[in-house]
C-alpha cells in the first residue's frame, strides 16, 4: 500500500499539471503577463520576450493537489509545515512577479523587502522545526555519523540556509527547463533520503516528507511539458522561490544542510558564479565569467541552450545520487 501512495504522489502532481497548464497559459497570455528580457543578456534570449511568466502556478496546483490527496488524515504538523512554507514562498514570488509584470516596475519587490519576508518565514519554520518537530539544533557532518550542536545559533544558521537555497534556485531559473529539471532530480534525492531517515526515527510521521518530495518531483516533471525548450511558459519568481523554499524545508528537516552543498551543487555553483562575478568586477574591474549566472557563461562559450540544460541536469542527477549514497553510509 505504501508503494502505491508514493507512486500516487508523483502521478497526481504530474497529471494535475498536465490538466491545469492548458488553462493557465492562455489565461496568462490574455492578461499579457509576458516576460521582459534583459537587454544585456544573451541575444538569443530576446526572442523569448513576451512568453507568459508566473507559470509556477501550474506546478503549485499540482504539488498542492497531490499532497492534499495522498497525505494521510489528519495531516501531520510536518506535512502541514512543508505545504505552508511552500505556498508562503510562492506568494513572495507572486508579489514580486505581479509588481514587475502588472505594475510595470522592473525591479519588483525591493531587495530588502524580499529578504525580510524570506528571513521571517525561515525563522518561523526553523522555530517550529526545533520546538515542535523534534529537529533539534545539531547539524550532521557528511561522511560521518557525527553532529555538531549549534544551540541557539542554529536559528541564524537555518535562516541562512533558507535564504541561500531559495535564491540559488532563483538564479538557476534562467534557461528553458533548467530549474524545473534540476529540482526534479533533487526532489527524488530527498524522497530517498526521507525514506531512509525514517529508519533513524527523525520523523514522527513517516513517509510524509517522502510524499511531499515526490509530489514536488511530479510537479516539476509535469511543468516541463510546458517549460521545456522552446518554453511555452516561464515559472517566474512565483515558481522559483516556491521550489527553493520547498527544497530548503526538506534540507532542514532531514538535517542535511552540509550535504546539500553536494546534492544542490548546481544551485551552489550558480549562486557562487554571481557572487564571484560581482566581487571581481567591483574590486578589479574584471569579470571572471563571460556572464553570470553560470549557465549564461556556457551559452556565451557557444553551447546551445539544450546542451547547457542537459549537462546541468546530468550533473544534478549525479550529485543527487552521490548525496543519497553518502547519507546511506552514515546509517550503517
Amino acid at each position: 500500500m505504501e508503494k502505491e501512495r508514493l507512486l500516487a504522489a508523483v502521478a497526481a502532481a504530474f497529471i494535475i499539471c498536465l490538466m491545469v497548464g492548458p488553462f493557465v497559459i492562455p489565461m496568462l497570455k490574455s492578461l499579457k503577463f509576458g516576460q521582459n528580457i534583459r537587454g544585456d543578456g544573451p541575444k538569443a534570449h530576446l526572442k523569448k520576450a513576451g512568453t507568459p511568466t508566473m507559470g509556477g502556478m501550474i506546478f503549485l496546483a499540482g504539488i498542492l493537489g497531490s499532497s492534499l490527496i495522498v497525505l494521510e488524515r489528519p495531516i501531520s504538523l510536518e506535512a502541514g509545515m512543508l505545504v505552508v512554507f511552500f505556498v508562503a514562498f510562492a506568494l513572495i514570488g507572486f508579489s514580486d512577479d505581479f509588481i514587475k509584470v502588472v505594475m510595470k516596475r522592473s525591479l519588483g519587490l525591493r531587495a530588502y523587502q524580499k529578504l525580510l519576508a524570506q528571513s521571517l518565514l525561515a525563522l518561523a519554520f526553523t522555530w517550529v522545526a526545533i520546538q515542535y518537530l523534534g529537529r533539534g539544533t545539531e547539524i550532521n557532518i557528511p561522511f560521518t555519523s557525527l553532529s555538531v550542536d549549534l544551540g541557539g545559533w542554529y536559528y541564524l544558521f537555518g535562516v541562512i540556509v533558507v535564504l541561500a537555497t531559495t535564491n540559488a534556485v532563483n538564479f538557476t531559473d534562467g534557461l528553458d527547463g533548467l530549474a524545473a529539471g534540476c529540482v526534479f532530480f533533487s526532489s527524488l534525492a530527498y524522497a530517498a533520503i526521507g525514506t531512509l531517515a525514517v529508519t533513524q526515527g527523525v520523523f514522527s510521521h513517516d513517509k510524509d516528507l517522502t510524499i511531499f518530495a515526490l509530489a514536488l518531483a511530479g510537479g516539476c516533471l509535469g511543468f516541463l511539458r510546458f517549460n521545456y525548450h522552446p518554453a511555452r511558459v516561464f515559472m517566474g519568481d512565483t515558481g522559483s522561490l516556491a521550489l527553493g523554499g520547498a527544497l530548503a524545508s526538506l534540507v532542514i528537516l532531514t538535517k542535511t544542510e552540509l550535504l546539500f552543498i553536494l546534492i544542490g551543487g548546481v544551485y551552489v555553483a550558480e549562486m557562487l558564479s554571481v557572487v564571484i562575478q560581482v566581487i571581481s568586477f567591483q574590486t578589479t574591474g574584471k569579470r571572471v565569467f563571460r556572464m553570470s549566472p553560470l549557465h549564461h557563461h556556457f551559452e556565451l562559450l557557444g553551447w546551445s541552450e539544450n546542451k547547457v540544460v542537459f549537462t546541468f541536469w546530468a550533473v544534478s542527477l549525479l550529485l543527487g545520487g552521490l548525496g543519497v549514497l553518502i547519507y546511506t553510509s552514515t546509517l550503517r
